[in-house]
């Protein structure tokens, strides 16, 4: 990676988009800083302090924007729910699924659509925070002023400052390296975790160099998990297949051995988010609307039965999990188009007949795959949460390497490194052909 980076700085082109996608995400950061106007900072700070393990983890991937009640506070959050929510309805609704097979018309469209979805998103979210930041719950001004007016300044700020995020990350990707949109995400959760971590070291004094050992041991359960993570979101299968030689006029064609690889974790972290998400969204809508700390209320109620940490949620995550997996799988690799690809062009996969014998056959691998890369999403989800609590890690420090951040952070690096590499040699093959 770091020689990757120093041969990129070498080459003009590359430097100057380097300098760009850092300038970018600068940017953000500054916005991730700059507070709401309307806002009493210290109060709204301790309701989301108060908001439970949810909230503080949505503030964590924000990279604390949500608890500084920055301009930027929603982030790219509303953007990649619009994504997931277009992506899904795509393979429901025919003339969406017949708009992304269209090329880049199709693709515009698309955008088009997942750009309105992230302001309607954007919109709801905002007025979420308010009324669930509001006056009633806090007893408190949250706001200054005029409480309905500064409240609708409030939404509005937000909702443009996602936006604007938005914008950022649409940059980054046309004029700089890697996806904009994902490269925020990991600042984010980047500027997060170097927080935690310098705060738990502030919090070192010399009579108590108990944590001195807690933070050194999580560093080092830390690394490992991360180099757990980079080996298995490499790892592949690959299945072999053949194409038979073919005479076109004078000419031959094919006759060469090739492999179709499958991931082992194709999905990504997907599963993760859609598992978390439906989890823990009756209890966001209950922190908004029906929130109270009394004993048998429905908040409490939920919090201690399904809340996280619970061994309910647990479960409960787990068995998601395994179903978005194989859900996803489903739309990511199709056996029944590969097949008819591989047969179309004249290949086969050894011991298996052209048709639905390869579909089958694929059907079967990807199965299987599915299953372990369930198994190990399962496991990042709930065993290192479990590990750092056990070493007796903070708070802050376990929400801010939660699992959903760990596979963002490794995927995200692994990819820039991936498009450096592409940019390099794109650059060399120019130069062989000068």
């Amino acid at each position: 990676m770091f020689k990757t980076l120093k041969e990129a700085f070498k080459i003009k082109d590359i430097r100057r988009k380097i300098l760009i996608t850092l300038f970018l995400l600068l940017v953000y950061r500054i916005g991730c800083w700059l507070p709401a106007p309307g806002i009493v900072l210290d109060t709204y700070a301790g309701a989301v302090e108060s908001g439970g393990d949810f909230i503080s983890i949505i503030s964590a991937v924000s990279g604390s924007a949500l608890a500084n009640g920055a301009i930027l506070a929603l982030g790219v959050v509303p953007y990649i729910n619009a994504s997931i929510i277009i992506q899904l309805l795509a393979y429901a609704i025919p003339s969406l699924e017949r708009l992304s097979k269209q090329g880049e018309e199709g693709k515009k469209k698309i955008s088009l659509y997942t750009r309105i979805a992230a302001l309607i998103l954007a919109i709801v979210q905002s007025v979420g925070i308010v009324v669930g930041f509001g006056v009633d719950k806090l007893d408190t001004a949250i706001f200054f002023g005029s409480t309905a007016l500064t409240a609708v300044l409030v939404v509005c700020i937000l909702v443009a400052g996602a936006m604007f995020t938005v914008w950022l990350g649409e940059k980054i990707t046309a004029l700089g390296i890697g996806n904009g949109l994902s490269l925020l995400i990991f600042v984010g959760l980047l500027s997060s975790a170097g927080q935690a971590i310098f705060n738990n070291i502030a919090g070192i004094s010399s009579t108590n160099l108990e944590n001195i050992w807690i933070l050194l041991i999580f560093i080092a359960a830390l690394i490992l998990i991360f180099g757990f993570i980079v080996f298995i979101d490499s790892s592949e299968r690959k299945v072999p297949v053949q194409y038979a030689k073919q005479i076109k006029g004078r000419k031959m064609y094919g006759g060469q051995n090739t492999n179709i690889p499958i991931k082992i974790n194709a999905s990504g972290v997907m599963p993760i988010i859609f598992a978390t998400a439906i989890i823990s969204f009756p209890q966001l809508i209950m922190s908004i609307f029906w929130y109270s700390t009394e004993e048998g209320s429905a908040y409490m109620w939920y919090q201690q039965h399904l809340g996280a940490g619970t061994w309910s949620y647990t479960v409960f995550v787990a068995l998601l999990i395994l179903l978005f997996s194989y859900f996803y799988s489903q739309i990511s690799f199709n056996p029944e188009d590969v097949s008819r690809q591989i047969q179309q062009n004249g290949g086969f996969i050894p011991g298996y007949r052209p048709g639905k014998p390869t579909a089958d056959y694929l059907k079967k691998v990807s199965n299987r795959i599915t299953l372990w890369g369930a198994i190990f999403l399962a496991f990042i989800a709930l065993v290192p949460n479990i590990i750092f609590t056990l070493i007796g890690s903070s708070g802050s420090l376990i929400n801010a390497f939660s699992s959903t951040g760990l596979l963002i952070v490794v995927s995200v690096a692994l990819e820039l490194d991936k498009q450096l590499d592409a940019q390099l040699l794109m650059r060399n093959y120019k130069g062989f052909l000068k």
